[in-house]
This record gives C-alpha cells, sequence and structure tokens, in this order.
C-alpha cells in the first residue's frame, strides 16, 4: 500500500521531493506519478510523463507539438486517471497527494473525483481559497489552501507542506487499518440513502430509525443541492440497495431559481438504476436564497421567511408546485425499478401545516393533482395520506414500503 504523489514534475519536483522524503519518513510508500508536459522532469517518477500520456491514447511528443496546454492538461487527467484506477484496483493506494496550482489541481481533482469515497485524497492548491466546487464535485476530496504559490521551499511553504505530508499519512495510515479491519470479516449492512431537510427532520429521523431496527446502515443527505448531487452520484455508482427520497425541494430551487439546486439530473439515478426508491415531496413549498438582501428584486413581494440569518426561504406558487409535480411524476413515470410515491396532503414540511407560515392548501393541492397525473398508467405506486410529512406514522410507513420494495429485490 502507497501514496500516491500525482503532479507536474516539470514545474514541481522540489515539492515533490520535499513531502516525499516526510511521508517515507512516517512509515509510508509513495508512487510517484508525473503529469508535467512541456519541460524536462525535475524528480524521477515510477510512472513518468511518457505512459501518463499513452494511458490516454496519445504521446508526450503529440502534446508538445500541438502545443495546445488546455488539450495537454485534458489528455494528461486522462491518463492519470487511468493509472490511479488500475493502481487502485490492485490494492495499492493507500492515499492520494498532489500540489499544484490552476493546471495542476485541475489534473489531480480529475483524478480525485474518481477515486472511490473513503480513500483519503488531499490537495494542495493556490485555487483553494474561492469557489472550489469545480474540484471537490461531489467527492470527498480535502483541499488545503498553499497561501504562497507553489514554487520552492520556503519558510512559509515548508509548513504548509509539512502539514499536507502529515495529514496524508496519518489519513493513509487509518485507512490501511481500516481496510484490515473489514478483510478481517466486517459485515457491512446494506445501505440506504435518504433526503432531509431540517424541515423535513423529524420524518427523517424516524424513517431512519426504523430502517436501523430492519437491518440497514442509513445514509442521510442534506437537500442542499451538492447533497443533492452526492446522492445521485453513489447511487448511479451503485452504493445503496435502496432509496429513501422524501425531500425533493432541490427540485424546487432549480424551476424557480434558488441557491440549491442539484441541477436537472436530480431524481434520476434511482431510475435508470433500477434501485428500489421511495419518494414524498418534502419542502416543495419553498425555494431557497441567502440572507433576506440577497433575494432578487423580483421576488420581493412573494411570501418569504427568514429561517435564519443567512437562509431566505420563499413559498413556492400554485404554478410552480403544478410544475415541480409534473417534474418528479415524470422522473419517476421513467424509472425502470420499483417506485413508491407517498403523498403527505397534511403538508410537505414543518412550515406547511395548519397554521404555519407556508400552509397553502390550494399550491400543495396543484402539486399533488400534477403529480398523481404525471405517474397515472404507470408501474408508479402511490399512497396517500392525510398525515403531513412529519408524522411518524407517514414516515415509518414510507420506511417500511422501501425495505418491502428492497426484499422483493432480493427474492
Amino acid at each position: 500500500m502507497a501514496v500516491l504523489l500525482l503532479g507536474t514534475f516539470d514545474t514541481k519536483g522540489d515539492e515533490y521531493a520535499y513531502v516525499r522524503d516526510l511521508i517515507t519518513g512516517a512509515g509510508q510508500e509513495v508512487v510517484l506519478v508525473d503529469a508535467g508536459v512541456m519541460g524536462s522532469p525535475l524528480l524521477p517518477a515510477d510512472v513518468g510523463p511518457v505512459a501518463v500520456a499513452e494511458a490516454a491514447g496519445t504521446s508526450l511528443e503529440e502534446l508538445r507539438t500541438a502545443a495546445d496546454r488546455g488539450a495537454a492538461l485534458r489528455a494528461m487527467a486522462g491518463g492519470a486517471t487511468a493509472i490511479a484506477q488500475e493502481l487502485y484496483a490492485g490494492g495499492r493506494l493507500s492515499g492520494v497527494l498532489a500540489l499544484g496550482g490552476s493546471g495542476g489541481s485541475s489534473i489531480a481533482a480529475a483524478v480525485m473525483r474518481v477515486l472511490p469515497v473513503g480513500l483519503p485524497k488531499l490537495l494542495v492548491s493556490t485555487m483553494a481559497s474561492g469557489d472550489v466546487s469545480a474540484y471537490v464535485g461531489q467527492t470527498d476530496v480535502t483541499l488545503m489552501y498553499s497561501v504562497v504559490d507553489v514554487a520552492g521551499i520556503n519558510s512559509i511553504s515548508r509548513q504548509i507542506l509539512g502539514n499536507a505530508a502529515a495529514a496524508i499519512s496519518a489519513m493513509a495510515a487509518a485507512y490501511d487499518t481500516r481496510r484490515a479491519t473489514d478483510a478481517a470479516g466486517h459485515e457491512d449492512r446494506p445501505l440506504v440513502a435518504a433526503t432531509m431537510f431540517g424541515v423535513t427532520t423529524p420524518a427523517v429521523d424516524a424513517a431512519r430509525a426504523r430502517l436501523e431496527g430492519l437491518g440497514y446502515e442509513v445514509l442521510v443527505f442534506h437537500a442542499t443541492g451538492s447533497g443533492g448531487r452526492a446522492m445521485e452520484a453513489l447511487v448511479a455508482s451503485g452504493y445503496f440497495a435502496g432509496v429513501l427520497d422524501l425531500t425533493t425541494t432541490e427540485l424546487a430551487d432549480e424551476l424557480v431559481g434558488g441557491v440549491l439546486s442539484a441541477g436537472p439530473e436530480r431524481l434520476t439515478a434511482a431510475g435508470a438504476a433500477g434501485v428500489p426508491q421511495v419518494v414524498s415531496l418534502g419542502a416543495v413549498d419553498m425555494v431557497n436564497f441567502g440572507p433576506m438582501d440577497t433575494v432578487p428584486e423580483r421576488f420581493k413581494d412573494r411570501r418569504l421567511l427568514v429561517h435564519n440569518p443567512t437562509v431566505t426561504l420563499m413559498r413556492t406558487t400554485a404554478g410552480e408546485n403544478a410544475e415541480i409535480g409534473r417534474t418528479i411524476g415524470a422522473k419517476l413515470a421513467a424509472a425502470s425499478g420499483p417506485a413508491a410515491l407517498f403523498v403527505p396532503r397534511g403538508g410537505v414540511s414543518a412550515v406547511d401545516v395548519e397554521g404555519g407560515p407556508f400552509w397553502d392548501p390550494a399550491a400543495d393541492a396543484a402539486c399533488f393533482e400534477a403529480v398523481l397525473r404525471a405517474v397515472a398508467g404507470s408501474d408508479v405506486e402511490v399512497v396517500e395520506s392525510e398525515h403531513d410529512i412529519n408524522t411518524a406514522q407517514f414516515a415509518v410507513a414510507a420506511a417500511d414500503r422501501l425495505h418491502e420494495l428492497i426484499q422483493k429485490g432480493t427474492v
């Protein structure tokens, strides 16, 4: 088992030599992979740039001749990804560390995003102090801001890179220990994904307790856009036996223009993979914005609720709810696996109950009618309840139905 040191050794040779020595000094082996293109390597690698380019289906000479930096970065990222996946499949990796500016970070991040969740991944980057979503994606990449450029060993970089080497060494050691424990006979429970928001927490807590009592491990994803995307990616990768998608609020943000959209592919992975799913309409009564002063001017006259100092909620209209319902129903109707729709006629969130600030029976009804029309004639099972979504009876029934769907698929 070894830590993969991935980078551009034509420009960062001294820095990689420094962290290599610290990591080996901590008792970890290393594998050096050089994805540099234009210059001569400043540090010998176990896998050099010629091999990385070949793994991408091209040659280092072709990339140099073309002199297209963007194309070269994409090619070397693809080659490095193939090499890293091969090393992982062969049981060689216990972690990945990369150092870089924008170019090197883009290569490293592309590799890290395809490696499995749980494998330590640490990227020390000059780009790690702003919007880092392009680097992290939906994976467990750890970012460390380099403070100064990754350009030599100095009084600042020595501390930053020293911390990075210590961190990846410790993470790799812990990862090795977990792997050994799992290999010794640890039996994992089947995994279920669940979606939750603050205003659907009682429902998910009750459903999770029920599923755990039935022998499942429940992974809860906060429906904040990134949470939904992460869940969809893991479902597509085959991690889950079933999905309890009680909180589909991210589709409201996608439709109306809120800040917590998970994109148009939300609520598609389970259907495409044939994974059993139980879906409800949690928190589709709201669209999310930041602090009150960030709400777009066109929405200033809408029904707004300050959820906390950093989150402002906007009540969806009957027209918006109808479109959300149609979208959810169409996605469910297209599912290739078993799907059940649970409709909480008593309200879809903690604030959408009788007497609550977002209680709007007409808007809710528009959603319910649209989603039911969209699944009519399909194989989607429909369960309607007079309870609100956070009633324990509703949540436990949804959990029980998911268990039944999963069990049918294992017979």
